[in-house]
Order: C-alpha cells, then sequence, then structure tokens
C-alpha cells in the first residue's frame, strides 16, 4: 500500500515545540534537518519502502479552469496559509501502522538546537480504487 507523507509549514494542531521558520534557522541547524532527512529516504530505500519525495519551496499559487478559451485564474501564493505543502514523501509499506510509524520518525527531524520538532504530518493512503455504488 502506498502512502503520501506531507510535510506542512505551520499545519496540523498546535505544535508541541516552537516553531521558527527555517530561513531563521541556523546553516548548521538546517544542515542537521537536510541530512536527517536524506538519512530516512536511504534508510527506506535500503528496505524497499522509499517511493520518491521532494522538498518545496514556499512560494507558489493556487490555479483553476475558468472556462474554455479563457486563462486559468491564478490566486497567491499564500505565504502565510497554515496549509502550505513544505514537502512530501511517498512510501510503499505493508500497512497503515508501519506508515504511521514511519511519519512519527520523520516527525523527529531535529529543528533550532537540535531538539526535535514534533512537527505534524498528514499521512494519506493512495487512492486505489472507485468505490462500490450501491444503490
Amino acid at each position: 500500500m502506498k502512502y503520501l507523507m506531507l510535510k506542512h509549514y505551520r499545519g496540523g494542531p498546535t505544535p508541541t515545540v516552537p516553531f521558527a521558520p527555517m530561513d531563521q534557522w541556523t546553516p548548521d541547524e538546517v544542515d542537521a534537518h537536510l541530512t536527517y532527512m536524506r538519512d530516512f529516504a536511504a534508510r527506506l530505500e535500503e528496505s524497499g519502502e522509499y517511493v520518491d519525495g521532494q522538498a518545496l519551496s514556499p512560494e507558489g499559487a493556487f490555479v483553476r479552469f475558468d472556462g474554455e478559451g479563457r486563462p486559468p485564474v491564478t490566486d497567491g501564493p499564500f505565504a502565510e496559509t497554515k496549509d502550505l505543502i513544505a514537502g512530501w514523501m511517498v512510501i510503499d509499506v505493508e500497512s497503515w501502522d508501519r506508515a504511521v510509524e514511519l511519519a512519527g520518525e520523520l516527525s523527529a527531524a531535529p529543528g533550532p538546537g537540535g531538539v526535535p520538532l514534533q512537527e505534524w504530518l498528514e499521512v494519506r493512503p493512495f487512492f486505489t480504487g472507485a468505490p462500490a455504488v450501491t444503490e
């Protein structure tokens, strides 16, 4: 079963550790965080559980179709939104429990002062098919 683990810039319930945006971290703190993330992904690659992942820039915009022959509508960026995605990782694991276990480990990535961030991660299973419709 494949799962998407979403890292949000400020998403989820109330943080347990005070949040400081990464652009306010020291270079050593950023390096420690990124090293943790790379090592985590490498370990999952070795176990065959890693599919893909990327960090995302905070810049971007919402885009939607606005009718035939009209340009797409854009709005944003929304850099202040709590739902802005910081990055994602796709894993392929045996069970929901394993996906939750790995998200818990990823949540422990170090932040300022080397303290684990304890950030909330959103874990979502891939859609595997349309639900059965009964009348």
